[in-house]
């Protein structure tokens, strides 16, 4: 075998090494901080957001349930920065649907992160990998009365 098949055969290992040990574990953070941090919180102005099984006041529209999917660089970031920039993301996703349906609200927000459901009330959920940060969300988008 020459120098070059030895080298691509290493090459080749080392890809399916490094693919096998990416990092991709589900974590939960608190709602609060991103809701109540100053700099994000003007940017989510004119909608409601409403978790899990929250109650929220009566719905006069229904506009119908969506789904947002975000992720971010994770890359030299802690996970819960990179978590909290993809949990806004999504939010910001939300938020404009809202807005240009007519609607006021998000109602029964939960994580689907891989198609899996998790509610909750005060804790988010997101996929943190070496690279990339996600965080999948399910919601409906209303006008509330």
């Amino acid at each position: 075998m020459t120098s070059k098949k030895y080298l691509g055969i290493i090459i080749a290992l080392l890809v399916v090494t490094s693919a096998a040990h990416a990092r991709d574990q589900i974590q939960h953070f608190p709602i609060a901080d991103v809701m109540q941090n100053e700099e994000y919180a003007g940017r989510l102005e004119g909608v409601q957001f409403f978790f899990g099984d929250q109650t929220h006041p009566e719905i006069a529209q229904n506009y119908g349930e969506f789904q947002s999917n975000k992720k971010t660089n994770a890359f030299n970031k802690s996970d819960k920065g990179a978590c909290e920039w993809a949990f806004l993301s999504a939010l910001l996703s939300f938020h404009d649907r809202a807005l240009s349906s007519g609607g006021n609200a998000v109602v029964g927000i939960t994580g689907y992160y891989k198609k899996n459901k998790y509610s909750s009330e005060t804790e988010f959920q997101c996929g943190a990998g070496n690279i990339m940060a996600g965080v999948t969300l399910k919601g409906k988008v209303v006008k509330l009365k």
